[in-house]
């Protein structure tokens, strides 16, 4: 397949753009999505395990609730850090490399981990497990998009959101099939070890982004994988043109701080909104999948029954994923978030006052990991179209990673002084006077996206 530079006044397709108008193939697309998927699928399963060592390591080491909480707290703070690193870092050794680092490196510090016998240790090796982990998400998302035709990129890029439940449950479900037979706390964290075999997959099924090879000048190579794919989907054959990209700014506080200047420039509302609505939902949500095994198992319920609850929780947010891509459109952005954010909070308020009721308990649950899920979803697309496209990554990376430091040390506030001071009720309770602030603030200062034509 050839440039065709006969007519220079023949308006030539660019490769990028035969590429996104390319028909979606199950065995060609679909498997990049597949593997994509499973990626993020590792990274919610790695997340959630900081809620299964909590009470296994506290209990082992005989861990104070303060000291244990840095467990999870290092991981979702090294989150924070990925989150910023690898995005350029993936502009400059390309997409798929950055994928299968990501994944090695939290699954190798995450196995790492089962061979130390400090706290120390323990949450150095979460805390570079969680600098993978930042970085996977993003980066896979990037990945699949970039492959993903223009017609079925919302779908799918939605979709890629199911498959976070579907670990969060799996975390709970193996490890308390783990521990339950053998006994052993580093059993879940060895298990971990799967997501460094998916890197082979990676490696044989996942062609480089021809967007990053046409950025490094190597035209051929975008050329032969553009026509790869072409050939796949058995598209109709046609000559398109290659256009060099401006290479990716290096990575330096300067630009960092430059970055930033430019989301705040675009308006303080907007940008003061989206990092509060991040902040107050994401550390509900981290609180509850850190958290509650531990409350259950002092509430009296078995370890086994606490991981499995906890596990269903996490396992229904599918179903609340797919509620939330049907209503999202129907009811519109701020109005599905108002109502569903804070009221997954008021569950847990409501959870905190019937611990003693195992019936009431698993309904609430299961409510709460339903209802939230409908509203994170919307949380990611409401506030992506916030942004004008040249500030869209920026804005939306920056509320991120706002929220995964707040996240990281909002669980720690939490069982160290809230839970203590207040009761579970009560803490859950500054929890939603949290959120019901956060969605005010939207429906006072953001404007409603839906349906409406993005900059």
């Amino acid at each position: 397949m050839q440039q065709n530079t006969a007519n220079p006044a023949t308006a030539l397709p660019t490769g990028e753009s035969v590429l996104q108008g390319l028909p979606w193939r199950w065995n060609t697309q679909g498997r990049i999505f597949l593997i994509g998927g499973l990626g993020f699928m590792f990274d919610a399963w790695d997340v959630s395990l900081n809620g299964i060592l909590i009470p296994l390591l506290s209990e082992e080491w005989g861990l104070a609730p303060s000291d244990a909480a840095w467990i999870g707290t290092a991981n979702l703070i090294g989150m924070a850090v990925g989150a910023v690193m690898w995005g350029t870092i993936a502009d400059r050794i390309g997409r798929k490399k950055a994928f299968a680092w990501t994944l090695l490196i939290f699954s190798l510090f995450t196995v790492a981990g089962a061979m130390t016998g400090s706290l120390e240790w323990f949450v150095l090796f979460r805390f570079l497990a969680g600098v993978g982990l930042g970085g996977c998400i993003p980066v896979d998302y990037a990945l699949v998009g970039e492959f993903t035709p223009a017609k079925q990129r919302g779908r799918v890029l939605t979709a890629m959101d199911g498959w976070w439940p579907i670990g969060a449950a799996l975390a709970g479900f193996v490890s308390a099939w783990l521990v339950g037979t053998w006994g052993d706390w580093r059993l879940p964290l060895l298990a971990m070890i799967l997501p460094a075999l998916l890197v082979f997959a990676v490696r044989l099924f996942v062609p480089e982004s021809p967007m990053y090879l046409m950025r490094q000048g190597q035209m051929e190579e975008a050329r032969k994988v553009i026509d790869s794919m072409v050939t796949r989907t058995g598209a109709p054959v046609r000559a398109y043109t290659l256009e060099t990209t401006q290479a990716p700014a290096k990575l330096s506080f300067r630009a960092v701080g430059e970055q930033l200047k430019l989301v705040w420039a675009h308006g303080w509302r907007v940008t003061t909104v989206s990092w509060v609505l991040f902040l107050a939902i994401m550390t509900v949500y981290y609180i509850a999948i850190q958290w509650m095994p531990t409350l259950l198992i002092e509430a009296g319920y078995e370890q086994d029954q606490a991981f499995i609850r906890t596990a269903g929780m996490a396992a229904v947010g599918l179903i609340g994923v797919v509620i939330s891509t049907v209503l999202v459109e129907i009811t519109g952005r701020r109005v599905l978030l108002a109502i569903s954010a804070p009221v997954a909070t008021a569950m847990l308020v409501v959870l905190g006052l019937t611990m003693h009721l195992p019936t009431a308990v698993l309904i609430l649950l299961l409510g709460f990991g339903l209802v939230i899920q409908i509203a994170i979803p919307v949380l990611y697309t409401y506030v992506s179209e916030l942004y004008p496209t040249e500030l869209r990554g920026s804005g939306f990376g920056w509320a991120s990673t706002i929220s995964r430091i707040g996240a990281g040390l909002g669980p720690l506030l939490f069982i160290a002084w809230m839970e203590p001071t207040f009761g579970l009720a009560g803490a859950f309770g500054i929890c939603l006077v949290g959120v019901v602030f956060a969605v005010l603030l939207m429906l006072r200062l953001a404007p409603d996206t839906t349906a409406k034509q993005l900059d």
